[in-house]
């Protein structure tokens, strides 16, 4: 490879959660100013995404526009696919990045790889050891890692999966988790909440519950349960705000409003832009959520977290005493959540579990990754960061 002239970066995304994870990495190689990242966004999540772009200070190069209403995943994935084939056909590139879990995660890679470009996994070795569950988030993951050229992977733990999958070692670095970095960033910012009835809550001195659900694989009816749950606990709490930002999906919406619209401690809002949540994340003594981003961000605040999921690739956080794996059924939601507002000591234990999942450093690091990897050097997962996690 000409050393001489700058490398040509593409990053793709398309979902906010992506986006948020990629945006410090974009905005390292940009800082080094020795490759040039070239951002390619599909458009998955289309209005979430540009709240993050913004926020980040980035403009995308190319959008492919791949949203589309009512779209199947199959539809999603072949056109991630055909959109970025046409995208790299004229617009060669050094290497492709990545990140987590997505059907815009997985085309990228799989066209990357039919071009023997190489692909840099960002968030890499996460498993539950069920491949529908999340769906299809761990399917893709594990897509992804059969083609990769390197990983990075956000923990130990998830470094130990990659090598019982017979990943070579020397292609694994633990870097810390780049939603880390996005977080601190964040939090650094002024916020103004777009929503009167929620600034009011976060200024009401009140205890507040946050919640997410929009998982696909509880769509039939786990999602309906998680909002009967919700139900009991404000019951039981009136002098509890729980506030639930709701998923654009309609089937999520369907679910959830029928269930808690009568319950006057509920707070339903819109989709709430990152920076936002960050604040509301922040200023919460609990979380209920099935997402995976949230499992890593509330731990940096010292935020509880009930996982209304049966499984988690993210078992750092039960393994730090952060959070708990509750699944989907209504009683065994409740009955955790109404113990954690009602006993303080074991909130207390919870809340000041360590975070495990970064230092606010991980785009750095996998920055050098990428930059190690098209100088030619060779390097093994034995980093600073990973001799701070095996102390």
């Amino acid at each position: 490879m000409n050393s001489s002239r700058s490398r040509q970066i593409a990053v793709l995304y398309g979902t906010r959660p992506e986006a948020v994870k990629l945006a410090p990495v974009v905005n390292e190689l940009r800082r080094r100013n020795r490759d040039v990242p070239l951002v390619v966004t599909s458009g998955q999540h289309r209005a979430m995404l540009d709240q993050v772009n913004t926020l980040f200070g980035i403009v995308p190069d190319h959008d492919l526009g791949l949203l589309r209403r009512g779209q199947s995943l199959d539809d999603l994935l072949v056109g991630a696919i055909r959109g970025f084939s046409e995208y790299l056909d004229t617009h060669p590139v050094d290497a492709v990045v990545v990140q987590g879990d997505t059907t815009t995660a997985f085309a990228g890679a799989l066209t990357a790889y039919h071009r023997q470009i190489p692909v840099v996994h960002v968030e890499a070795g996460l498993r539950t050891g069920d491949v529908y569950s999340p769906f299809p988030e761990e399917g893709n993951r594990k897509f992804i890692t059969a083609v990769a050229t390197r990983h990075c992977a956000p923990t130990l733990g998830a470094a130990h999966n990659l090598h019982r999958e017979h990943v070579p070692e020397q292609d694994v670095v633990v870097t810390g988790n780049t939603v880390i970095d996005a977080l601190m960033y964040t939090a650094s910012r002024p916020v103004r909440i777009g929503d009167p009835a929620l600034e009011a809550a976060l200024q009401d001195g009140r205890r507040l519950v946050l919640v997410t659900a929009h998982r696909r694989e509880s769509w039939d009816d786990g999602i309906a349960q998680v909002a009967r749950a919700l139900v009991q606990v404000a019951a039981r709490f009136p002098d509890v705000t729980l506030v639930l930002p709701l998923h654009g999906n309609p089937k999520v919406r369907e679910a959830i409003v029928p269930e808690v619209a009568h319950s006057p401690n509920i707070l339903l809002t819109e989709p709430l832009p990152y920076a936002e949540l960050c604040r509301v994340l922040s200023r919460a003594s609990l979380v209920v959520t099935d997402s995976g981003g949230i499992q890593e961000e509330a731990p940096a605040f010292d935020v509880p977290v009930v996982v209304t999921r049966d499984t988690t690739e993210r078992p750092e956080l039960l393994e730090a005493g952060g959070g708990v794996l509750v699944g989907t059924d209504t009683t065994h939601i409740a009955d955790t959540v109404s113990r954690l507002l009602a006993d303080r000591e074991l909130h207390r234990r919870m809340a000041s579990a360590p975070s495990p999942f970064g230092d606010g450093h991980a785009a750095e690091r996998v920055v050098d990754v990428i930059e190690n990897m098209l100088s030619g050097r060779r390097e093994g997962d034995v980093t600073a960061w990973t001799a701070a996690l095996a102390r």
